[in-house]
Formats: structure tokens, C-alpha cells, sequence
């Protein structure tokens, strides 16, 4: 598995641990609940900047973690 790492801005959070991430060139990720759990946060907020491992091959987001200064 290739994973590669990029940064992204929350444009939907569920509270069923799934949402939607916007990519810096514009692009629409969803993200599966695994991939919140994994993170160990409580919840994400509607423009939260987060940093994922992205699965090359598949696409998927594998993980987010939250930015932080």
C-alpha cells in the first residue's frame, strides 16, 4: 500500500464518524468511519484543516489527524 500524505479543509462531519474532506485543488473526499476512529479525536468541525494518509492505490482515506500550530 502506497500511502501518500496531504492536507485537507472538513466540509461534512456525521456523527456516525463519516464526512466529506475538501482537497486543496478542490477535489471531494469522502472518509469512512475507520479513518475518524483511528484519528483518536472527538469530533471534526466544518472547516478544520486536517492532515490524511491517503491510500494511492485505492484512494481512500486510511487516517486524518488534526492540524496543529
Amino acid at each position: 500500500m502506497a500511502l501518500k500524505e496531504v492536507q485537507a479543509t472538513v466540509k461534512e462531519f456525521r456523527e456516525t464518524g463519516e464526512g466529506l474532506l475538501l482537497l486543496d485543488d478542490g477535489t471531494e473526499l469522502a472518509f469512512p468511519p475507520e479513518a475518524f476512529r483511528e484519528s483518536g479525536l472527538a469530533r471534526l468541525n466544518f472547516a478544520q484543516r486536517v492532515r490524511i494518509l491517503l491510500d494511492e492505490e485505492t484512494g481512500r482515506v486510511v487516517s486524518l489527524k488534526h492540524i496543529t500550530l
